[in-house]
């Protein structure tokens, strides 16, 4: 074969890589690793494309449950495997994955089909954070920020949302993970009040018959010496 038959080849070849590249799916962006993700996750992250959780397919479920209290801040920690520039948002579904809020609106800007969403500033519940760890620059490390959760809320296996926006990103502009939480008022220094005011009344409650079969033994006494 002569050198243009073989540079030929070498291009088709090429063009041929280039192809199937283009139509290959992109790779999950970050992972969830606080709270424990309720799916497991592949080493970029995977599920995560399909909301509300990442409902492509290809994880398992963990079983994970976090247990917190009603006002706790809780710390949430991310892993960005792919950089792409954009913040993340927080949600809490206290009954069902179905009452998350959809996906902000987003609006092309300048051939960009992810430029810019919408922020609530402040948030409105269901949404408990927004524009967290905005960033125009790769991270070096996962990430912690902290989010509030709810004064007036309790449940026994509620679903926290963590969602990225992505912008300089073909669409779908939001990657998704969720965690299972426990949201329960806890027992506290009350409770243990409660207990050593139980102990103090067992403690009453087991001198009284000793002292009852004393004064028995003194009458029995007393009588026999009538007696004599």
């Amino acid at each position: 074969m002569d050198v243009h038959g073989r540079i030929g080849r070498i291009v088709v070849g090429m063009a041929l890589l280039i192809g199937l590249g283009s139509v290959a799916p992109a790779r999950a962006h970050f992972m969830l690793v606080a709270p424990d993700s309720s799916m497991s996750q592949g080493p970029y992250g995977d599920p995560q494309k399909v909301g509300p959780c990442g409902e492509e397919g290809g994880g398992t479920p963990t079983g994970a449950l976090t247990a917190f209290r009603p006002g706790d801040t809780i710390e949430v920690t991310i892993d960005e495997k792919i950089f792409h520039p954009g913040h993340y948002r927080v949600a809490l579904a206290v009954n069902d994955r179905s009452e998350l809020p959809p996906e902000p609106p987003v609006t092309t800007v300048d051939g960009d089909p992810c430029g810019s969403t919408e922020i609530q500033d402040p948030p409105t519940f269901p949404i408990l954070a927004d524009n967290m760890l905005p960033h125009t620059r790769p991270f070096d490390e996962p990430q912690t920020f902290t989010v509030t959760l709810p004064t007036d809320v309790t449940c026994t296996r509620c679903t926290l949302q963590v969602i990225e926006y992505m912008s300089h990103h073909g669409r779908p502009c939001f990657y998704h993970h969720c965690a299972d939480i426990s949201i329960q008022a806890g027992g506290g220094s009350g409770a243990g009040s409660g207990g050593s005011g139980g102990g103090g009344c067992v403690v009453a409650g087991a001198r009284a018959p000793a002292a009852g079969v004393l004064f028995a033994l003194l009458a029995l006494v007393a009588r026999r010496r009538r007696r004599g």
